[in-house]
């Protein structure tokens, strides 16, 4: 299956004068943010693993989500203070 991505003008070109001219701009993006190709991590993780390994990871967005609100309100408050 094939994905199309929008990236800035800007991007786009940046990846352009880093793309060797053999390869292909998923190769390029694959070797600029050094991500593995998905066949080799592949079947790592069994479905189960995978969804425990989703949760776990939308718990950690939520906690740092809580977070990032109570310092948020905390400089609320402080300049109602004032």
């Amino acid at each position: 299956m094939v994905k199309t991505i929008r990236v800035s003008e800007e991007y786009h070109e940046w990846l352009n004068a880093h793309k060797e001219s053999d390869e292909t701009m998923e190769e390029t993006l694959r070797r600029m943010t050094r991500g593995p190709h998905p066949g080799d991590v592949a079947g790592l993780l069994t479905a189960g693993e995978a969804e425990e390994a989703k949760e776990a990871v939308e718990n950690l967005r939520g906690r740092d989500r809580d977070r990032l609100d109570a310092a948020g309100n905390a400089f609320e408050a402080e300049d109602t203070t004032e």
